[in-house]
């Protein structure tokens, strides 16, 4: 009897641990969720022309694209549409109210990686790897959604050829970047040599 409670159990538990794997909070391509404050990106990553760094001001020198905290929302909005109409006024009032309180706004994380698996952005924007690769056209999006696996196959088809992403540093967060796939292997195989890339495919790389 006990054996088959076992048995049951790890039954159950693996199938948890697959449905979680694969669920949108792991893998999904398309996962979008509500944030507590509606931001869109397409108006202040691409109508305005923000750059990514200004808010995730830590890409390039740290393992984590920090999520900029409500002083840096209130920079601009001490004094820029303070008098919008709705539902804008209302947005900028929850910012200010939150300021005003000193309380951290509780944004939900997007592209959320599992935690057995690590991975440095500072490593890879550093590099080379423009911020489109992985979180695609984020200018175009009034609401930010995962459009990559970012499963353990896509990230190794880049390690095998970093050249078909590669781009110049003066690049990274240039939304609009593109080359047609000829240019960008010619391209990328100069920039590989330059920067000296050659990524690792070592399990102990991302799992440690």
């Amino acid at each position: 009897m006990s054996l088959a409670l076992g048995g049951g159990f790890a039954a159950l538990y693996a199938a948890g641990i697959v449905y979680f794997g694969f669920s949108p909070l792991a893998t999904d391509v398309g996962y979008m969720p509500t944030q507590p404050i509606p931001y869109n990106h397409a108006l202040h990553a691409g109508i305005l022309g923000l750059d990514c760094t200004y808010c995730h001001a830590t890409v390039d020198e740290s393992p984590h694209a920090a999520v900029p905290p409500t002083q840096v929302c209130m920079n601009c909005h001490t004094g820029i549409k303070r008098e919008s109409a709705e539902p804008a006024k209302s947005r900028i009032a929850a910012i200010s109210a939150a300021y005003a309180a000193s309380e951290a706004i509780k944004w939900v994380k997007v592209h959320d990686l599992p935690d057995y698996a690590y991975f440095n952005h500072s490593a890879h924007v550093r590099r080379g790897i423009g911020c489109a690769s992985c979180h695609g056209r984020v200018d175009q999006m009034d609401v930010v959604y995962q459009a990559q696996p970012l499963s353990m196959g896509w990230c190794l088809e880049c390690h095998r050829e970093p050249e078909r992403f590669l781009r110049p540093l003066d690049k990274i967060t240039d939304m609009a970047y593109a080359l047609t796939p000829e240019e960008q292997l010619r391209v990328g195989r100069e920039l590989r040599q330059k920067y000296n890339i050659n990524p690792s495919q070592d399990c102990s790389t991302c799992h440690r």
